[in-house]
């Protein structure tokens, strides 16, 4: 078969989906004769089919062979497509960049037309600065139109509506995003990529809004599309953004299952999405009271005191969670005018930023956070921000001791948290509550704290279940003990706790299991978690004082 023939098979097979058959149709064509055309198709198939490094590597090779045959169009088109894998898939803005750089530069002092348009997009895909990700991806839409291209048009579109709804503009956002996934959906589109470009937008948008019935719908359907045509990249990317999503929405189980699969699915394969995958989950393990696990998959991942973005809000609530509000501080405060433009980001840090500065005693900085907090809500009207700003605003007022504006504030906190439908947090501002009103009006105050107490337990919130039963016996209410059980464990789990119980450390574990540390530190972690304890000092105690020595022997 002639090369012309075996690239005119190869493209339809691409287009059609059966990326099995174009990579196979492409090599053969390769090995006839090297060429943009076919390494260009084969990094495409190679992409659909999870073979990433493979992928980048074919395309740079088309890069080369196009600017070799002076074909500079070509050459541009495979440095966007570079750009764009190299921030999705691996989180490497240098090289994005860089990329980026290299198509502005071929295209310079041509007429503005489709593929300055799809440079303009690899700009602004995941760019921090919302407002320069706004404009970019607003041109590139009107160059869409005015070019024709119905692919560029469509991703533009959804690309814009996922930076309006970071900017707290969710209705505007959502419009764009639906539009562009309707009609990517019903063909209007000369790629697949189109799909997965705005499903993906859709799904970031339905997080960043904690939309749990938006991202079910469009996660079947993404499902649906992967069942036809493949695509592990998108697959992964649904498990983690539903799964943070049903973390959201107190569906814990659900979440983990999903986060678990995300990390997994993940580990060797796409480095961008394994670290969202790995610090989402860990975000759950925080709300768990898991603080071990949390911090072991920060730890995997690099996240120290130079974090930045969603991993440094990940690791400012794990040190608050573990006191450490000095070091929540120093991670968060650096982030703020980074986050200036991210809204949603942004009003996470300050809400954390406000319970650091309480509880270092600093009511100035802590105040000003949530006058900020009020502001951005009052610029973005939607429930969330206004149930943040008023529980923080509500914080504040209660460490200045003004409780009726406290509890003014944290009412309607409450009745935002509410509307959202997301108990953890309208479990938390209730235990505020009950603190605010316990003087005043002590029968409402223990009516919040009984409902708080219930839900954490329901969650699997431990220490935040702990939190609240200590303010209810504070009232002189008593609280059930814990209900955590020793035949919860498996029998690896239960070496480890006899071991525990006789004083080892995780090392001296490891060396007397004959496993890793890490996996030592693993099965620590799971044992407190399964029985409600917070730290392996109370594991120790409990071998003691609930087992006994005889049942702590017979743990084997």
């Amino acid at each position: 078969m002639v090369r012309e023939e075996l690239l005119s098979r190869a493209d339809a097979a691409l287009a059609e989906g059966r990326w099995g058959d174009a990579r196979s149709s492409y090599e053969q064509a390769l090995a006839d004769e090297e060429t943009g055309a076919a390494y260009f198709g084969s990094a495409i198939a190679l992409w659909w089919l999870g073979s990433n490094r493979e992928s980048v590597d074919r395309c740079t090779r088309a890069y080369t062979l196009f600017r070799r045959s002076g074909a500079e169009t070509a050459a541009a088109r495979c440095a966007v497509w570079l750009a764009i894998t190299y921030k999705a898939n691996f989180a490497n803005f240098a090289a994005a960049n860089g990329w980026i750089a290299r198509a502005e530069r071929m295209l310079a002092g041509l007429d503005p037309g489709s593929l300055h348009g799809w440079v303009w997009v690899a700009r602004a895909y995941r760019l921090p600065d919302l407002d320069t990700a706004e404009a970019l991806s607003s041109k590139a839409l009107d160059v869409a139109r005015s070019a024709g291209d119905a692919d560029l048009e469509l991703v533009a579109l959804s690309q814009l509506g996922l930076v309006l709804v970071g900017k707290g503009e969710a209705g505007p956002g959502f419009a764009l995003i639906d539009e562009a996934m309707a009609a990517a959906l019903a063909g209007d589109r000369s790629t697949l990529d189109t799909v997965v470009y705005t499903c993906c937008d859709m799904l970031n948008a339905c997080e960043l809004t904690d939309d749990v019935e938006r991202a079910a719908q469009w996660c079947r359907v993404a499902d649906d599309f992967v069942r036809t045509y493949g695509c592990p990249f998108l697959y992964a990317e649904c498990r983690i953004l539903y799964g943070s999503v049903l973390a959201a929405t107190g569906r814990w189980d659900d979440a983990d299952r999903e986060l678990c699969a995300g990390v997994q699915l993940t580990a060797h394969t796409y480095p961008a999405l394994h670290t969202r995958a790995s610090t989402r989950l860990a975000e759950l393990r925080i709300r768990q009271g898991r603080l071990e696990e949390a911090g072991h998959l920060l730890d995997d991942l690099g996240v120290g005191v130079e974090a930045r973005g969603e991993q440094a809000l990940s690791l400012a609530a794990l040190l608050l969670a573990r006191g450490d509000a000095h070091g929540a501080g120093r991670t968060l405060e650096p982030q703020l005018r980074p986050l200036e433009q991210h809204r949603t980001h942004l009003t996470t840090a300050l809400d954390l930023l406000v319970d650091a500065y309480l509880t270092v005693g600093d009511l100035g900085k802590s105040a000003a956070a949530a006058r900020r907090l009020t502001e951005i809500a009052a610029r973005t009207d939607n429930d969330r921000s206004t149930a943040v700003a008023a529980g923080a605003a509500g914080r504040v007022a209660a460490a200045r001791g003004h409780g009726a504006a406290a509890a003014a504030d944290l009412e309607a906190a409450l009745r935002a948290w509410s509307r959202l439908e997301l108990p953890f947090e309208s479990a938390r501002t209730r235990v505020e509550l009950g603190r605010v009103l316990a003087d005043r009006r002590p029968e409402v105050a223990v009516d919040h704290l009984r409902r708080a107490l219930a839900t954490f337990e329901t969650l699997g919130a431990a220490r935040e279940a702990d939190r609240a039963a200590a303010v209810l016996r504070s009232l002189g209410v008593r609280c059930r003990a814990r209900t955590g059980k020793p035949g919860l464990l498996t029998v690896r789990e239960k070496e480890v706790l006899r071991l525990i119980g006789a004083g080892l450390s995780n090392p001296e574990i490891a060396a007397r299991l004959f496993v890793s540390r890490k996996t030592a530190s693993h099965h620590v972690s799971s044992i407190l978690a399964k029985l409600d304890l917070r730290n392996r000092a109370e594991a120790a105690a409990y071998v003691a004082t609930v087992l006994g020595p005889r049942r702590g022997s017979d743990l084997l």
